[in-house]
């Protein structure tokens, strides 16, 4: 094992492609709130989350985002003001984030507990990356750096024949940003090469703007749930960009 080499990753996007659980997490979640929404989601509905997917940052949003989907609100219309969109409807339902967060979490709980099949077989991992991450692990120190609760993560790892210790496991549950989690990384293994993967550009970006964490490699994943437009702004910044098969070979 290289233990002068760390890959922190994050994971939906870069190791879980969960954007159909999420929608429909989300969707039946925003039926605990607004009462004139069906019990199921409409296909063309989840089809178009995937749209919107890359502005979102935490898992709960999708509550939101499903709302607005369901309220006529086109692709562009959402990422044009997706702050005051979803302002409002936080303002408009009278719930918090923290509401948000714990009700996204317990219709996840409940699914798993009634069909863990059925929610494992709705978060597959990006083709190769299983293999990939067993590999990891007998190469050198990998960690997971997401915004995702971290039990779930957990199930999702599990469920691929994955064994990551729990510590290694950097999510939701832990309120620490990205740029926390890295900055502790940073601290702990100074003289080591960390690189980090992630997809969203707005969490890379952040991370570039930190002196302290400027000796991180930082991997734009291109397979993620990122537009075009990132793709772009992307090729002009100093990131390493990454195809799924440039991931699965390094």
């Amino acid at each position: 094992m290289n233990n002068s080499i760390i890959y922190a990753l994050d994971f939906d996007g870069v190791i879980c492609d969960s954007a159909v659980e999420t929608a429909i997490t989300g969707w039946k979640a925003s039926t605990k709130i607004w009462a004139d929404m069906p019990l199921t989601a409409p296909q063309e509905l989840i089809n178009r989350f995937r749209l919107i997917r890359p502005i979102i940052e935490t898992g709960y949003e999708a509550i939101l985002a499903m709302r607005l989907l369901y309220l006529g609100k086109t692709t562009e219309e959402i990422y044009l003001d997706y702050g005051g969109h979803t302002e409002k409807l936080l303002k408009e339902a009278n719930v918090s984030v923290d509401d948000l967060k714990q009700l996204f979490g317990e219709i996840r709980d409940v699914w798993i507990a009634n069909d863990l099949a059925d929610w494992v077989n709705m978060n597959p991992l990006f083709e190769g990356v299983a293999k990939k991450l067993r590999t990891l692990e007998q190469l050198c120190r990998w960690y997971v750096v997401t915004t995702k609760q971290e039990r779930f993560v957990k199930q999702i790892l599990k469920a691929n024949g994955i064994e990551l210790a729990d510590e290694r496991i950097y999510g939701l549950d832990r309120n620490m940003s990205k740029v926390e989690v890295l900055t502790g990384l940073v601290t702990a293994y100074p003289n080591d090469t960390i690189h980090f993967v992630e997809d969203r550009l707005p969490t890379l970006l952040n991370v570039m703007k930190k002196d302290e964490l400027a000796h991180v490699n930082l991997i734009f994943a291109l397979w993620g749930y990122n537009t075009a437009e990132d793709k772009a702004i992307a090729a002009r910044q100093a990131l390493t960009l990454s195809t799924l098969n440039d991931f699965i070979r390094f």
